[in-house]
């Protein structure tokens, strides 16, 4: 089969012909309908420290992924050939990340994958494979920061800062909420989209935030001069909630989460449970996430438009769709 491949930090990403996979015992093969493009990709290919998680190269990126499952090893019982499947990138506990497509094994840049079963979540029949599988990350990231890691409800005022894929899916869902949500971003071209969304104002600079007096200030973008904007910005007794992996080292003062009684939280993914509720939001119609296709054959270009910050929403690609047909048709 046909895989884009990582060989290492820096390399250029080759599209590969590589052995099509055999599933193991409590493993199955999911042929791959579509796959997410994430800024968490152009992390691993820059060769940023990820903590605990340790990706081994070569490699098949892709972490958003969804299918059909088209062989199952032997002990799986609750799954067979032919289901509509999602590959949930499962980070509670962080023990599974063994299990993480693309980045504890080969992930859904490829015709095909090989996922555990304890990753695997259904997809109702009124969401479609591209929508499956971008919400394995983009929203349900978003989802388990808003909902779970800021403890954001009804009658909670919030800040989003980053208004691209994730940031979008955090407006929205804050909103449903029941949230009065402002967004920061410093590309205005992203306010209508946030409003949209439901965001009540935006603004480009973290610290207008700070007359809003927000409960929750959510980070999408994770650079050193946001986090620590957030920091001053947030309510007294407020919370921040760190998602960007934009900067390696911020510098945030003492006194102000001391003196002002501030808590910095750190939130990495979701559980296959939450994964389960963003695809339940998505089949009722409320929540509906902003994707863009590409070609397979052309997604290291894509790649470098997402490192350049030149995408809105969210990209993915159908491998399978794209090498069965011409590019020009496709």
């Amino acid at each position: 089969m046909k895989a884009i491949r990582f060989e290492g930090a820096g390399r250029p990403l080759n599209m590969e012909t590589v052995p099509d996979p055999e599933p193991g015992p409590g493993w199955v093969v999911v042929d791959i309908e579509a796959a997410g493009l994430c800024h968490s990709d152009l992390h691993i290919m820059s060769g940023m420290d990820l903590g605990d998680l340790t990706v081994q190269t070569p490699l098949t990126l892709g972490h958003e992924g969804a299918g059909i499952i088209s062989s199952v090893g032997e002990g799986v019982r609750d799954f067979v050939v032919g289901d509509r499947v999602g590959i949930a990138l499962v980070t509670h506990p962080v023990e599974d990340a063994l299990f993480a497509p693309g980045v504890g094994h080969d992930g859904a840049f490829a015709e095909r994958e090989l996922a555990h079963v304890s990753t695997l979540v259904r997809i109702p029949d009124n969401v479609t494979f591209a929508e499956a599988a971008v919400a394995t990350d983009s929203v349900a990231t978003a989802f388990h920061a808003v909902r779970t890691a800021g403890s954001v409800r009804r009658g909670r005022t919030v800040g989003v800062i980053g208004l691209g894929g994730l940031g979008l899916n955090g407006v929205r869902i804050a909103a449903l909420l029941g949230a009065t949500v402002y967004g920061v971003d410093i590309n205005p071209a992203t306010f209508g989209p946030a409003q949209d969304a439901g965001a009540t104002a935006c603004f480009q600079d973290v610290r207008r935030l700070a007359a809003q007096r927000p409960d929750v200030i959510v980070d999408f973008a994770g650079v050193a001069s946001t986090v620590a904007a957030a920091v001053e910005s947030v309510r007294p007794g407020g919370c921040v909630v760190l998602v960007g992996l934009g900067g390696a080292v911020a510098e945030i003062s003492i006194a102000a989460m001391v003196m002002r009684n501030v808590r910095l939280v750190g939130s990495l993914g979701a559980s296959k449970d939450e994964l389960r509720e963003v695809y339940e939001l998505i089949a009722s119609g409320a929540l509906k996430p902003a994707v863009q296709e590409v070609p397979f054959a052309e997604l290291p270009a894509a790649m470098d438009r997402l490192a350049r910050g030149e995408v809105r929403g969210r990209l993915y690609t159908r491998p399978r769709a794209h090498l069965r047909v011409p590019a020009e048709v496709a």
